[in-house]
């Protein structure tokens, strides 16, 4: 048979992994003089790389990351507090097979968002399904299905991947029809699905927020105490980012919402449980006492 009739037939089959090294496996196979079914076994090998890839590639664009962000990519020596092994062990996955949770919390800038997506790209690279959105996106967009009877549909959405990852949680209260669409989505994923939640507060704080509290600690319980719960802490790196370059590295983030009770040691920091009581979870309060201009120092009013 001739090479232009083999190609052809491959192009028929789909096997475009063969179709594209059959020439370079072909020349290695006479210099190495492999046998037939060597031969063949190289070029599966290809295919099954293509359509991994491919496959791969397609599990990461319906994603919808905001960046695609590894754990190889983050730097742990900025910030020597963030619990960079509890973050790799979570990176295997094994969270996602047993439908668990991930909460990551800590002040603005640490890093949650990086974390998030990049338990998210382990995700897809394991196999998994995952979706990436914003709290705040999702919400409005459940309440624009409740406007237009698709309601149900859009919530299916959010409940098909095996990981979802919603970003920046409880950035402010939530309204009555909010809170219902939250209490529907965490009870419909529970134990059926993984979250990855990303937030400024302590999960603590998460349930002054529902205007119902049977809501709220029905839907919390049942979130909180299913999932791994990381605190990020340290400087933010936004600063590196700055278009000139610049930025107050140096700069420690006390005034971010951390809690009365933040200790800088890591042997303190909670131990990564699918069953940790709320109680020993640290505070992130959003608020500080109001300072007056006259006692904020340059470095601060630098920095916003």
């Amino acid at each position: 048979m001739k090479p232009a009739e083999l190609q052809t037939q491959l192009k028929t089959l789909r096997l475009g992994g063969m179709l594209h090294t059959l020439e370079l496996r072909r020349g290695q196979a006479e210099d190495q003089r492999l046998g037939h079914l060597e031969f063949l076994a190289l070029l599966l090998d290809d295919e099954i790389d293509r359509r991994q890839s491919k496959m791969l590639a397609q599990r990461i664009h319906r994603a919808r990351f905001e960046e695609e962000k590894t754990l190889e990519e983050f730097d742990w020596s900025y910030n020597p507090q963030i619990p960079a092994e509890q973050l790799r062990n979570l990176a295997t996955c094994g969270f996602v097979e047993r439908h668990e949770s991930v909460l990551l919390c800590g002040p603005v800038g640490v890093g949650k968002t990086h974390a998030a997506q990049a338990l998210g790209h382990a995700a897809c690279r394991a196999g998994h399904t995952v979706l990436f959105t914003k709290t705040t996106a999702m919400l409005r967009d459940l309440a624009g299905g409740r406007a237009d009877g698709s309601w149900e549909p859009r919530l299916r959405r959010y409940l098909q991947s095996d990981v979802l990852i919603l970003d920046d949680f409880g950035m402010r209260e939530f309204t009555p029809t909010q809170a219902e669409d939250l209490y529907e989505l965490i009870c419909e994923r529970y134990r059926a699905g993984s979250m990855v939640v990303t937030s400024n507060r302590s999960p603590r704080d998460w349930y002054a927020l529902f205007p119902n509290p049977v809501l709220a600690e029905s839907a919390l319980d049942r979130l909180v105490n299913s999932a791994h719960h990381v605190t990020l802490r340290g400087r933010t790196y936004r600063p590196l980012r700055r278009p000139d370059g610049g930025g107050m590295v140096g700069l420690e983030n006390d005034d971010e919402p951390n809690g009365p009770n933040d200790d800088p040691d890591p042997e303190k920091q909670p131990a990564e449980t699918a069953q940790e009581p709320r109680h020993e979870l640290r505070t992130t309060p959003t608020t500080s006492t109001p300072r007056l201009a006259s006692e904020r120092s340059p470095a601060r009013r630098t920095r916003r």
